[in-house]
């Protein structure tokens, strides 16, 4: 039987040796490459014919194709030694390159986008087969696009503008040193060590941590406010009065290739099942033995006697096992990123911390990379990279123009992945373990699903608000209303949390960016209970919407295999996942 290994990464596949005559052919071919297409320059005429569209359409392809390999394996490289000058050089150098083939080959793209009348634009997309949906959404994002001169100016106003603020946000909030005294000793904090207190298993210290936090915003309340204020008029202002978009959310709709129906349906559903995670919280007071969670309790953990541990041999075969009780082909689709050596799993010093994967082109198998230290988090961490390389592989027949899977899509074969390791390992633990396990799962739901939904919520009403003209004080009070419409009676909440917004990066950097969690997490909590309905039926359907990559628009996507992401009852059944799992938790309190 084969044993898994901790080991380095293969990157032989994508380049055998940077330095060698060989690579820099590569990438002088990829450089005439672009340079043949320019010369397509001329032709661009909207009676092009349909024939010599898609031979420039399957150019482009192979010219990112080239480039995403050797881009590919740079970033790579770097991510496996971050503290080497050759793999940092060679980063920078492939940046630079890329930058300089995007500005060449842009000619297309505006062509395509802007200067091709709708009927002509109708007739060359119908000859595209699976391309079809990438032109489509580019002529939709085109919709919202202004003149080249007007980008221009928009462009370099943003120097100044909203980039700006953010960036004004970001070096006000970096700077910032948090005091606390804890068990009698006063020392100062960083933000990450400051996270790491609120998880403290004391109360005082958790109460402490926050209060050091929200209190140094609180002092800065009245810039970050402005800053915040004067971004949100910004985007009201650029999104809605010059390029037209229906409200400031259906920018980042939009963006999402998402209708603004779904959207609204996913929210509304969060905001009817608040009374699921409000039962969650009275279930952890009394794990705690509380008689009522604080807001500075939201993520206490619970004391475990003794963490259970896994070889990595072992982990891998549990991940494969899982899947392969779900679907065969998904579990070999997972076992050729192993068996190909595309898995970066030791810990060194210079590797980069975390864990990621990464598809360089839907040719090549992907490569994932995690920090394997033996525990069962980093056991779901293996589950959730290789999900996202299943969801690769499926998707591998596609054009590397559409095999990636839209953003709130893009979560689903990882999430999904966790959820059947997950009620795999729970059925084979002690109670005592089972109890642990399901509070942490339930505390990562309600951080992925509930508190990002409300994130959202309280973004409407505070760019409503700051559109009618609402001063800091009236967005902190907005906040305070959230709070208590989330957490009801379940959890006290002090008037310190009030100012939390203004700690919320997401806010500032990407406005309503925070649904995109919930949409991911609610969507392969769905299917999971879709799953447990029809049994192994499901995994075929599973394994055809992976395979779909993002060729299709999410809605139109799912709605082949009759599941309506429109509608409010199919989200309700991501939430009676979550309602099962807080019945579970109650019967091993009980």
């Amino acid at each position: 039987m084969q044993v898994f290994k901790e080991e380095k990464w293969d990157l032989s596949e994508l380049v055998k040796n940077p330095d060698s005559p060989q690579f820099t052919k590569r990438l002088s071919a990829i450089q005439l490459a672009v340079k043949n297409f320019e010369k397509n320059k001329k032709i661009l005429k909207p009676a092009l014919s349909e024939k010599k569209f898609l031979s420039m359409l399957h150019t482009l392809e192979k010219i990112t194709e080239d480039f995403s390999s050797v881009s590919g394996y740079a970033s790579l490289e770097y991510s496996s030694d971050t503290q080497s000058d050759k793999a940092t050089a060679l980063l920078s150098k492939m940046r630079k390159f890329g930058a300089q083939l995007e500005n060449q080959t842009l000619f297309f793209d505006q062509w395509w986008k802007k200067q091709l009348d709708e009927k002509n634009a109708q007739r060359l997309m119908k000859s595209a087969g699976e391309l079809h949906e990438f032109l489509r959404y580019k002529r939709l994002l085109a919709k919202y696009s202004l003149t080249e001169p007007e980008e221009r100016i928009i462009n370099t106003l943003d120097v100044t503008g909203h980039s700006a603020l953010v960036k004004i946000y970001d070096k006000i909030t970096n700077a910032f040193v948090f005091e606390a005294k804890i068990d009698g000793k006063t020392k100062k904090y960083n933000r990450e060590e400051l996270s790491v207190l609120i998880r403290n298993p004391k109360p005082r210290t958790r109460e402490i941590a926050y209060k050091a936090l929200l209190s140094e915003f609180d002092k800065n309340k009245g810039v970050l406010g402005e800053i915040y204020q004067n971004i949100v008029s910004n985007w009201k202002d650029e999104c809605i009065q010059i390029r037209g978009y229906a409200s400031p959310i259906s920018v980042r709709n939009i963006g999402n290739d998402v209708d603004d129906k779904t959207v609204n349906s996913l929210l509304s559903v969060c905001k009817k099942n608040s009374d699921v995670f409000r039962r969650f919280f009275l279930q952890k007071a009394r794990i705690l033995k509380m008689k009522k969670l604080r807001r500075y309790d939201i993520y206490a953990p619970i004391q475990k006697k003794e963490e259970k541990r896994y070889s990595y041999d072992k982990a891998v075969k549990l991940v494969l096992e899982t899947l392969k009780d779900f679907s065969p082909q998904l579990s070999e689709y997972a076992k050729r990123v192993f068996v190909q050596r595309h898995v970066d799993s030791t810990i060194r010093p210079g590797k980069r911390s975390g864990a990621f994967c990464s598809t360089i082109s839907p040719k090549i198998t992907p490569y994932v990379m995690v920090n394997f230290k033996g525990r069962t988090n980093d056991v779901f961490t293996l589950a959730h990279e290789i999900g996202h390389a299943i969801h690769s592989v499926a998707a591998s027949n596609k054009s590397i123009f559409i095999a990636e899977a839209p953003l709130p899509l893009a979560e689903t074969a990882s999430t999904f992945s966790e959820m059947l390791l997950f009620n795999k390992i729970l059925d084979q633990i002690s109670e005592e373990e089972q109890q642990s396990n399901l509070l942490e799962h339930l505390d990562d739901l309600y951080a992925t699903v509930g508190r990002q939904a409300y994130f959202t919520l309280f973004e409407i009403a505070a760019h409503e608000k700051i559109g009618n003209g609402a001063m800091v004080q009236d967005i902190t009070s907005e906040y305070m209303k959230t709070l208590k419409d989330q957490f009801g009676n379940s959890v006290d909440i002090t008037p310190d949390f009030g100012t939390e917004w203004t700690c919320i990066p997401h806010f500032y950097h990407s406005p309503f960016y925070c649904y995109s969690y919930s949409f991911g997490n609610l969507l392969s909590l769905s299917l999971y209970q879709r799953y447990r309905k029809e049994g192994r039926e499901f995994a075929s359907t599973y394994v055809d919407i992976l395979a779909a990559g993002g060729s299709k628009k999410p809605e139109d996507l799912l709605k082949e295999y009759g599941i309506d992401i429109t509608s409010e009852s199919f989200w309700q059944e991501g939430f009676e996942y979550i309602k099962n799992q807080t019945d579970r938790l109650g019967k091993v309190i009980n």
